[in-house]
């Protein structure tokens, strides 16, 4: 509660502390009793909400449709893809009874020893094996394609290290399944999707994303290709933001997935694999939020304008009159408003509340200032606050939570123009990466340059950026030898 506002450890001092703070006091999740897992709150589930509804319609927009495969995966589907079974198997949580019964004291209960499992069952790290398994008997002709599903779910990967949102053992996410009779098809859609992943980053998140494609040993298991949006946090880390795979005919081959082509022969269908999940909702916070807590960006706020009135008993009639209107005129112009005469809490609770909360903007309706046809109006970006008439109110606090997205934006990209950095010197490059930021190294494309790196400083090649100029790459900064590319590294979470 805002109560414990004063208690928010500053975000110089102690960046990680602050962002753990941070989303438990903000009323968006705690850490559950299940090691390792989270409860989003109702006020976190609210923002995931809006960005479930938002990506949703994008995915739908590209002619994708939710589907639901099974939480359980038979261990026997796991180890048909030789890479895919590598990269998860450590992660893996695996059932292997279906049955408990009371102990032998009978204050309690035990796996029943008789109820193992003929096969162990392995709660879903991801979904490619069971979902590829369904789709062979979908796929038979050229006609059957493509195929292209989503599903919004949770899925399991046994953490050691947990953090709230950004990597907990059990979250949420979506993951989206597509098949293709041509390659060129597959490798298209999965660029598609990641084009949608930042389109809904930069346009609704408000964080700006370097797109590119991710290393071999970056890459996802099982994958051709991985192509990623990298994101930086206010403490100069990256935080991968979503990723596309193009899968090849990996997966295909693995089930049997066959069909027909135009030329009436067998030919196996290509994949593609692509997910965002609640990783989401740490992005939005470290890119924007500040020491007074959120700042949400208004078009994923789930109240973009909160009202609350200031004034004596025998005036709160009139003011809750007035605010009623206001309420109407805002909802018309599509607004998501909270009108708060709760007069259990003092305002100024009220106020660092929301402000806790990251309400783009506030609006105070006092009785004095209502006398002189005044509100008090609040943007919570950057807490300036100004009197303005109250006609007209309602279209200058939607004028204002435009400005604001547009401000979240702006000020979230030049801190990344202003942290990214190019260098081609390693000793340099090992002194200032300490301090975090992107910096864009000529590197040679071998996994030793690359191993070396990460030994070294902790910091990974993120991505080969897209929009860089790749020609020239210059002479990479610890082997000596010609460069292939120019790299983005960087720490990250």
């Amino acid at each position: 509660m805002a109560i414990e506002l004063k208690d928010l450890t500053k975000k110089s001092e102690n960046y990680s502390r602050w962002y753990n703070e941070l989303v438990v006091k903000a009323d968006l999740a705690e850490q559950a009793d299940v090691r390792g897992c989270m409860v989003i709150k109702p006020y976190g589930y609210a923002i995931w909400e809006k960005m479930q509804q938002v990506l949703d319609g994008m995915f739908k927009e590209t002619g994708v449709q939710n589907a639901y495969f099974p939480l359980l995966i038979p261990k026997s589907f796991l180890s048909k893809e030789a890479e895919h079974v590598e990269g998860f198997a450590k992660e893996c949580a695996v059932v292997t009874h279906y049955r408990l019964k009371t102990n032998d004291t009978h204050d309690g209960v035990i796996v029943d020893p008789e109820a193992k499992l003929e096969e162990e069952l392995i709660i879903r790290p991801t979904s490619e094996t069971i979902i590829w398994n369904t789709y062979k008997n979908w796929i038979k002709s050229y006609r059957d394609l493509p195929v292209l599903c989503n599903q919004w779910c949770n899925v399991m990967r046994w953490e050691m290290r947990t953090r709230l949102f950004l990597r907990t053992s059990e979250f949420l996410w979506q993951e989206g399944h597509t098949a293709h009779a041509t390659r060129d098809e597959a490798e298209q859609r999965a660029q598609q999707m990641l084009k949608v992943y930042a389109k809904f980053a930069e346009e609704y998140m408000a964080v700006p994303v370097v797109q590119g494609v991710k290393s071999a040993t970056e890459r996802f298991a099982g994958a051709v290709d991985t192509y990623t949006i990298e994101a930086m946090m206010q403490d100069g880390k990256a935080l991968q933001s979503g990723t596309s795979h193009f899968l090849g005919q990996n997966f295909g081959k693995a089930f049997g997935v066959q069909f027909l082509n135009k030329e009436n022969q067998l030919d196996y269908a290509w994949a593609t694999s692509w997910g965002v999940s609640t990783r989401l909702m740490g992005a939005l916070i470290m890119t924007h939020s500040d020491d007074n807590g959120l700042v949400l960006p208004p078009a994923l706020a789930p109240i973009q304008v909160v009202i609350i009135p200031i004034g004596k008993p025998a005036q709160m009639e009139e003011l809750d009159r007035k605010a009623a209107e206001m309420v109407q005129k805002l909802k018309a112009l599509g607004v998501s408003v909270k009108y708060d005469n709760d007069d259990s809490k003092r305002p100024g609770f009220k106020f660092a509340d929301y402000e806790l909360k990251g309400v783009p903007v506030r609006i105070v309706l006092g009785a004095r200032d209502l006398e002189k046809g005044e509100v008090e109006i609040m943007r919570r970006d950057t807490l300036e606050k100004q009197n303005v008439s109250v006609e007209g109110i309602e279209e200058y606090a939607a004028r204002l939570l435009d400005e604001i997205q547009q401000n979240v934006y702006k000020k979230a990209l030049d801190y990344r123009k202003a942290h990214t950095y190019e260098c081609s010197d390693y000793e340099e490059f090992k002194q200032r990466i300490q301090d975090g930021g992107f910096f864009l190294c000529p590197w040679d494309g071998t996994e030793e340059t690359e191993a070396q790196i990460k030994e070294d400083t902790q910091a990974t090649i993120r991505c080969i950026p897209f929009d860089v100029d790749q020609t020239n790459p210059g002479i990479d900064m610890v082997s000596g030898k010609p460069a292939k590319f120019k790299a983005l590294v960087a720490r990250a979470y």
